[in-house]
Order: C-alpha cells, then sequence, then structure tokens
C-alpha cells in the first residue's frame, strides 16, 4: 500500500485558519499519526487535493512537505490500516447513534397518533440528511471499517419506518381510499 504523508507547520494564529485546515484534511479521510502530520491512500484524488492544501499552507505563512510513503513491514501496515478503520468505525458508530434518534422520534410521533404532512416533510428531511451521511462516511472508508454493514442496515430500518409512518399520515388524511 501506498500513501500520502502529509506534514506541516502552521502559525498558531488565527486558529481559524489552522482549525479549517485540520477540518478539511479530517474531511478528507486523513489520519494524523501526530500533531501536523496526516496520511492518506495514494490517489490522484488525495494528490491533487494535498497539492491545493499546499497552496493554502503558504498562503498561511505556514510550511508543509508531501511524501509519498510504504509501511517498513506488514506490521506497520496494519498498524496504518487499523487506525483508518478505527476512524471510520467511530463515524459508523455516530451515524448509528442518529438513526436511534430517528426511530425514537418516529415512535413517538406513533404513539402519540401524531400523523401530519409537516411531520412527515420533516422527518423525510432527516433520512435524506441521514442517507447523504452515510455515503459520505463510505466514501471515506478506505479499507472497509467493522460496522458498515451495521450502518447500512440501520439506514434501511429508517427508511422502511418512515414509509410506515407516511403510509399512516396518509391513510389519516383518506389518501389511500
Amino acid at each position: 500500500m501506498t500513501w500520502l504523508l502529509l506534514t506541516y507547520k502552521v502559525p498558531a494564529e488565527p486558529a481559524a485558519k489552522r482549525i479549517a485546515l485540520w477540518r478539511r484534511l479530517k474531511g478528507m479521510g486523513a489520519v494524523y499519526l501526530q500533531g501536523g502530520v496526516c496520511l492518506l491512500p495514494k490517489t490522484d484524488d488525495h494528490v491533487r487535493r494535498l497539492k491545493m492544501l499546499e497552496n493554502d499552507i503558504a498562503g498561511m505563512a505556514g510550511e508543509s512537505v508531501i511524501l509519498e510513503t510504504v509501511a517498513l513491514d506488514r506490521t506497520q501496515e496494519d498498524k496504518v490500516v487499523a487506525r483508518f478503520k478505527a476512524d471510520r468505525d467511530d463515524a459508523y458508530e455516530e451515524f448509528i447513534d442518529k438513526c436511534d434518534d430517528f426511530e425514537r422520534d418516529l415512535a413517538k410521533e406513533v404513539a402519540a397518533d401524531h400523523y401530519t404532512y409537516a411531520e412527515l416533510e420533516e422527518n423525510d428531511v432527516d433520512l435524506k440528511k441521514l442517507q447523504g451521511w452515510l455515503a459520505k462516511i463510505r466514501k471515506l472508508d478506505f479499507y472497509g471499517g467493522v460496522r458498515v454493514a451495521e450502518a447500512e442496515e440501520r439506514l434501511k430500518g429508517c427508511e422502511a419506518l418512515l414509509d410506515d409512518y407516511a403510509k399512516r399520515v396518509f391513510e389519516a388524511h383518506d389518501e389511500n381510499r
């Protein structure tokens, strides 16, 4: 496996620029080995995006170096892949927690016999957010996180619950007759 290693040093102030840089790197799926040192799998997209970040870092009066690297041996490679998987599994865990919230909110509406178009629309928006979020996590899941199947199943469950709720809303408003 070949990775891109970015090392960088930027001024502490303004902190907003430093934080924005960190967010962009995490948003690409980078794994930090330590402060200012991160890895990404080598892809053409990552090369292009890191070169653009290199320019941004220079604009912040910072310094950076981008290297192509490989692990010394299989043990080191496994450590790096485990870090990527752990980051994605943390994201899947958070996603699953949001699915729990979605399911609880719908169950509360059903228990209260609250079947309105406004509530259906609100929950449809929430479901679309969940769908988009899972797609983003999958895009950054370079090495197959352990919890991906669970997250996908939970999303399917949320979709089924919303479908059922929609039917109840339509029945409450005589839409299916």
